[in-house]
């Protein structure tokens, strides 16, 4: 059986330009409806800047500014958890994974505003401040 029928789509080994986005999302969701389908799934949970992400090949993220070229690879080696298929959870990272990511540029996020306000005393005070990141894109994850 080369796919699996869904309604009147099928999914098959040309998966993307098969599905509309909707319904391809919700096969995402359900890996049993990919049988002859692999790497399609895969993902890691990273941690960067004490924060962690879900990533997977292809992704753009922003990560937290740190001083990087353009083009620049990095090799995350702290991956919490890594499903190529089957799920892996480091204790507490997955010995022998890595995620690598290529610098694409830095930039600023849009504007935070804080506004304190106390009613009836007269006081209020109105911050505001752009976040600094990184973005990158996630060539590959190795397990």
């Amino acid at each position: 059986m080369r796919g699996v029928s869904v309604g009147i789509y099928k999914i098959s080994d040309n998966i993307q330009s098969f599905i509309p986005n909707g319904l391809l999302n919700f096969a995402r969701q359900m890996p049993f409806w990919l049988p002859n389908f692999k790497g399609f799934l895969m993902y890691a949970i990273i941690k960067h800047g004490g924060k962690q992400y879900k990533v997977e090949e292809g992704n753009y993220l922003n990560l937290d500014h740190f001083n990087a070229e353009p083009k620049a690879k990095l090799e995350l080696s702290e991956v919490l958890a890594l499903n190529d298929g089957e799920l892996k959870v480091g204790a507490p990272f997955v010995k022998g994974a890595k995620v690598v990511l290529e610098v694409v540029c830095e930039g600023k996020d849009k504007k935070v505003v804080i506004f304190k306000k106390r009613r009836r005393k007269d006081s209020k005070v109105k911050r505001g401040f752009r976040r600094q990141y990184t973005r990158v894109k996630v060539v590959s994850i190795n397990a």
